[in-house]
C-alpha cells in the first residue's frame, strides 16, 4: 500500500508545482509531511545525513564555479567581440549572419554555458542587425534562441554536472561523451540554415560588400586573433585539463573561473562593482539550485522508503516493457514536462525516480545522461515556459511577436528531436570519443 502513496506523493508534487508553489519547498514540504505520516520523527535523521552528504559532494562545487565563470565572461565583452568578428567573416554568404550566431553560440557554450546570458547578449547585438539586413523574423529569432541553448549539451555544462550527481556517474565521463553529440548538433543547425538560405535566399541575405570591405581595411587578422585566441585558450584550459586527466571537473571549473576573471581584466571591463555583481548573481543562482537539491534529497529518500522505486521496477518487469520502450516513455515524459517546468526541477524530480530502473535494466547511465541532456535542451525552447523565448522576447524589438518566436523555434526543436532519435539508434555517436581516449 505504501508504494501507492509514493506515487501519490510524486503526483502531488507535480500538481503543486504547476499550481505555482515554489519548487524547493514543494519538494521538501510534501516529503516531510509524508515522512511524518508514514514514519516516525527519527526517520528524518536520515534526511539530515543525506543532505549533509550532498552538501559535501566535491563534484557539486563545480556548479558555482562554472556559473561564476559564465557570468564573468558575460561582463568581459567576449560575446560582443566574437559576434562582430564572426558576422563579418561569414556575412557575405547567404544566411551568413545566422551561421555566425550558431558558431558563436557554440563557442560561448564551451566557455560559459549560461543560457540566459548567451541569448540576451546575442539578442541585443545580432537580432537588430539580422532584421535590418532582411532576415525573416522567424529564422532570426529561432537561430538566436536555439544557439543560446547549446550550453546545455556542450561541456562544461551545469546540466551535465547535475545529471552526473543524480545518476551517480562521473561528470568527466559525461563531458567527454557530450563533445561529439554537441558538435554534431551544431552542424545540424548549420545544415538547416544553409539549406534555408538556398531555398529562400531573400529571407537570409548576405551583408553588403562595402561593410565587408571596411572590415578588411581595419585589419582582419588582428581582429580575428583578438576575438578568438583568448576564449579558445580558456576552452582548452578547462576542457583540455579534464580530457587529459590533469584535473577533475571541479578543479577545471576553478581554472575556468580564474581564467574568466583574467579575461575580464585584460579587456578593461573589470572593477569592484563588476566583481560584486558577478558574485551576487552567482550566489543567487547557486542558492536556487542547492535549495531545490535539498528538497529533492528529502523527496528521493521518502519516495524510496515508501517503496516507490521498487514498485516501478516491478511494474516494468511485469508489463514486459523492453529497454527501448521504457526509454521512449521516459524521454516522452521529460519532453512533455519541459513544456511546464524547469530543467533543474526535471533533473531532481524525474531522474532520481528512473535512474535505479535504468541501472536495474543494465543500461549505460552515461548514455542515458547524454540523452536526457539533449532532451532537456528542448525545454528551453518549448512554449509556454521556454526560458530562451522569455529571454529573447525581453530584448527583442517591440514589433517581434510571440507568434513569430514560437514559429521560429519549431524547426530547431524538430532538429533536436530528430537528432535525439539518431543518437538513440546510433549510440556510437556518444561512445566514440570516450572509446578513442581510452585507447
Amino acid at each position: 500500500m505504501n508504494e501507492v502513496w509514493a506515487l501519490v506523493l510524486f503526483g502531488l508534487i507535480f500538481i503543486f508545482i504547476l499550481w505555482g508553489f515554489p519548487v524547493a519547498f514543494t519538494l521538501g514540504g510534501l516529503s516531510v509531511i509524508f515522512g511524518l505520516i508514514f514514519f516516525d520523527a527519527d526517520f528524518f535523521y536520515l534526511v539530515a545525513l543525506r543532505i549533509y552528504g550532498t552538501m559535501n559532494n566535491f563534484v557539486l562545487i563545480a556548479v558555482p564555479l562554472f556559473v561564476f565563470m559564465g557570468i564573468m565572461l558575460e561582463k568581459s565583452g567576449l560575446a560582443e567581440s566574437l559576434l562582430e568578428t564572426m558576422a563579418l567573416i561569414f556575412g557575405k554568404f547567404k544566411g551568413g549572419l545566422a551561421v555566425a550566431v550558431v558558431l558563436v553560440g557554440a563557442m560561448l557554450a564551451a566557455s560559459t554555458g549560461i543560457v540566459g546570458a548567451t541569448v540576451i547578449t546575442m539578442g541585443l547585438i545580432s537580432l537588430p542587425t539580422m532584421l535590418k539586413r532582411g532576415f525573416s523574423p522567424e529564422l532570426a529569432t529561432g537561430t538566436i534562441a536555439s544557439a543560446g541553448t547549446l550550453g546545455q549539451i556542450i561541456p562544461p555544462s551545469v546540466v551535465l554536472v547535475l545529471l552526473g550527481s543524480v545518476l551517480n556517474v562521473s561528470v568527466g565521463d559525461l563531458f567527454t561523451a557530450a563533445v561529439v553529440p554537441g558538435v554534431a548538433l551544431v552542424f545540424c543547425y548549420l545544415a538547416f540554415i544553409v539549406g534555408y538560405a538556398i531555398v529562400k535566399p531573400n529571407k537570409a541575405p548576405g551583408m553588403p560588400e562595402e561593410e565587408i570591405r571596411a572590415f578588411r581595411e581595419r585589419g582582419i587578422t588582428g581582429q580575428v586573433i583578438k576575438a578568438f585566441v583568448l576564449p579558445l585558450l580558456l576552452i582548452v584550459a578547462v576542457l583540455g585539463s579534464i580530457f587529459a586527466g590533469i584535473a577533475s571537473p571541479t578543479e577545471a571549473a576553478g581554472v575556468g573561473a580564474l581564467g574568466a576573471t583574467l579575461l575580464t581584466i585584460m579587456s578593461g571591463k573589470f572593477n569592484l562593482d563588476v566583481l560584486k555583481g558577478v558574485m551576487r548573481e552567482t550566489t543567487h543562482l547557486t542558492t536556487m539550485v542547492f535549495t531545490i537539491l535539498i528538497g529533492a534529497t528529502a523527496f528521493s529518500l521518502v519516495f524510496r522508503a515508501l517503496g516507490g522505486d521498487r514498485f516501478l521496477i516491478q511494474l516494468i518487469e511485469n508489463s514486459d516493457l523492453s529497454v527501448n520502450a521504457f526509454l521512449f516513455v521516459v524521454m516522452l515524459a521529460v519532453f512533455v514536462a519541459g513544456f511546464f517546468i524547469d530543467f533543474i526541477e526535471i533533473i531532481f524530480i524525474i531522474v532520481p525516480v528512473v535512474a535505479p530502473i535504468f541501472a536495474k535494466l543494465g543500461v549505460d547511465l552515461v548514455w542515458v545522461g547524454i540523452l536526457l541532456a539533449l532532451n532537456l535542451q528542448t525545454s528551453f525552447l518549448t512554449p509556454p515556459f521556454g526560458f530562451s523565448l522569455f529571454y529573447l522576447k525581453g530584448v527583442a524589438p517591440k514589433h517581434i511577436t510571440t507568434g513569430q518566436l514560437y514559429r521560429g523555434i519549431v524547426p530547431f526543436v524538430l532538429i533536436q528531436l530528430a537528432f535525439l532519435l539518431l543518437v538513440v539508434l546510433f549510440p556510437e555517436i556518444i561512445s566514440f570519443l570516450p572509446n578513442l581516449l581510452k585507447k
